[in-house]
C-alpha cells in the first residue's frame, strides 16, 4: 500500500504537533469538528500555544472541518479527548463521535489508528464496531486499525514528538507494518504484541505518576503534622541512588488525573474493586483541602478575608485551563467565606468569571485589601513578575511554601 495523505482528527494538543511533524514527509489533512479551531489555524495562529505564530502552516498541512476530506487519506488517526464524567466514569462520547464520522467517511483499504487514552479493549470493542456500522465495510477486509497512545506532554519543549518512542500496534500483522512504518518517519518505535497492550501501556504509564505524587502528597500531610519540612526529607533521601524524586501539589490535567479511572472503571466491570489506584486518586484529588486549611491559617489574623489567586492552569506555562485543580481550592476558601479574586495570563477575564467563579484582578492594580496573594502556578512570567517586585507590597506564598511553613 502507498501512503501519500494521512489524515489527522482532532487538533488539540496532540492532533496538531503531530499533524506537523507528520506533514514533512506526508500531505496531511487536519481536521477538527471546531470551526473556530480551523479558522485560527488557518490563519498561522495556534491558541494552545504549542506552536509559535506560523510554524504549523505549511503547503503540505491543510486544515478543514469538512469529513469529506477523510475519504483521501491512506491512514486516518484519531486524537480526540477522552475525559472522565462527574462521576469519574470514562466519557467516551469524543472518540465515538470521531469513529462515526470516520466510519461515514472511510474509504476502502484505509487504516484507522486511535492515540487517545483509553482502557483495555475500546478500539476493539467500541470503536471497531462503529467503524464498521457507519462504513458497511470490515475489519480485515476493507480497513485495518491500530492504536498508538499518545506521548505528547503540554508546554514541553524537550520530549517533542521526534525525541520519544512511540508504541505502535494493529490489528495484524499487515497494519502493524504500514503504521510501524508511517511513524518511525518521524521518531523511534516500539511494537507491542497487541492492541490492548498498547493500551494498557498508556493508562499505566499515568498510574504510575499518580500514585508516586500521592505518596509524596500523603508524606506532606504527614510530615506536616510532625513539624517536618516535607523538601528536606525529600533532599536528604535523595542522596540514596535508587531515591526516584515526585514532588506534592495539585494533580489536574487530562492525563494523570483522568486516565486511573479508565483502568479502575474497566476492572470493576470485570468483577475488581481496585485499592491501591483509587486510594492514590482519593488523596490527590482532596489536596486542595490541606492547601486551603493553610491559607485559611495565614488569613486567621489578617484584617481582610481577601486573596488573589495568581496562576489558574493545570501546569506552569500551558494555556491549558480545563480539569485545573485550583478551581476546587477556590471553591474551598469561598465556601469558607474568603473573598477570591484571581489572575493568570493564558486565561482571559472572561473565563476567570465563568469557570473559575472567582473576580479577575489585575497584578498592576491596587493590591493594597488584598491580605494574601498565592501563586498557584508558577509560570515563568508570573516568577518575573515576583522578582520585579509587582507584589511587594503583599505577602505572598507559593503552595510549596504553604506545605513548608507554618
Amino acid at each position: 500500500m502507498t501512503i501519500k495523505t494521512i489524515c489527522v482528527v482532532g487538533l488539540g494538543y496532540v492532533g496538531l504537533p503531530l499533524a506537523a511533524a507528520l506533514s514533512n514527509n506526508f500531505l496531511v489533512i487536519g481536521f477538527d469538528v471546531n470551526t473556530s479551531r480551523i479558522k485560527e489555524l488557518q490563519q498561522g495562529k495556534d491558541s494552545s500555544g504549542e506552536f509559535s505564530s506560523g510554524s504549523s502552516h505549511k503547503d503540505t498541512l491543510m486544515y478543514t472541518s469538512d469529513p469529506i476530506k477523510i475519504r483521501a487519506a491512506h491512514v486516518v488517526i484519531v486524537c480526540v479527548p477522552t475525559p472522565i464524567d462527574d462521576q469519574n466514569k470514562p466519557d467516551l462520547q469524543y472518540v465515538e463521535s470521531a469513529s462515526v464520522i470516520v466510519g461515514q467517511n472511510l474509504s476502502p483499504g484505509t487504516v484507522v489508528v486511535y492515540e487517545s487514552t483509553v482502557y483495555p479493549g475500546v478500539t476493539e470493542e467500541i470503536c471497531i464496531p462503529l467503524l464498521e456500522k457507519n462504513s458497511g465495510l470490515r475489519l480485515g477486509e476493507g480497513f485495518k486499525v491500530g492504536y498508538s497512545p499518545e506521548r505528547i506532554n503540554p508546554g514541553d519543549k524537550e520530549h517533542t514528538i521526534s525525541k520519544v518512542v512511540k508504541i505502535v500496534s494493529g490489528s495484524d500483522e499487515q497494519a502493524l507494518e504500514i503504521i510501524d512504518w508511517v511513524y518511525s518517519s518521524v521518531t523511534t518505535t516500539h511494537r507491542a504484541p497487541s492492541i490492548k497492550v498498547a493500551e494498557a501501556a498508556k493508562v499505566i504509564e499515568n498510574i504510575q505518576r499518580d500514585l508516586n505524587i500521592a505518596l509524596m502528597n500523603e508524606l506532606t500531610l504527614i510530615f506536616d503534622k510532625m513539624n517536618i519540612n516535607i523538601y528536606d526529607v525529600m533532599k536528604a533521601a535523595g542522596t540514596k541512588w535508587n531515591f526516584h524524586p515526585y514532588h506534592p501539589g495539585l494533580v489536574g490535567g487530562h492525563c494523570i488525573g483522568v486516565d486511573p479511572y479508565y483502568l479502575t472503571f474497566k476492572a470493576k466491570q470485570l468483577g475488581y474493586d481496585s485499592k491501591v489506584i483509587l486510594a492514590g486518586r482519593t488523596i490527590n484529588d482532596a489536596m486542595h483541602q490541606f492547601y486551603a486549611k493553610k491559607i485559611l491559617q495565614r488569613l486567621s489574623a489578617a484584617k481582610s478575608q481577601t486573596v488573589l489567586m495568581v496562576g489558574l492552569t493545570f501546569k506552569p506555562d500551558v494555556p491549558d485551563y480545563r480539569n485545573s485543580r485550583i478551581k476546587f481550592l477556590i471553591e474551598e476558601l469561598q465556601h469558607h467565606k474568603v473573598e477570591v479574586y484571581a489572575y493568570d495570563p493564558f486565561v482571559p477575564p472572561g473565563v476567570v468569571e465563568k469557570e473559575f467563579r472567582a473576580s479577575w484582578r489585575s497584578p498592576t492594580d491596587n493590591l493594597s485589601t488584598i491580605a494574601l496573594v498565592i501563586i498557584a502556578v508558577e509560570h515563568q512570567n508570573i516568577k518575573e513578575l515576583v522578582q520585579r517586585g509587582v507584589f511587594a507590597g503583599n505577602e505572598v506564598v507559593t503552595l510549596r511554601d504553604l506545605a513548608t511553613k507554618k
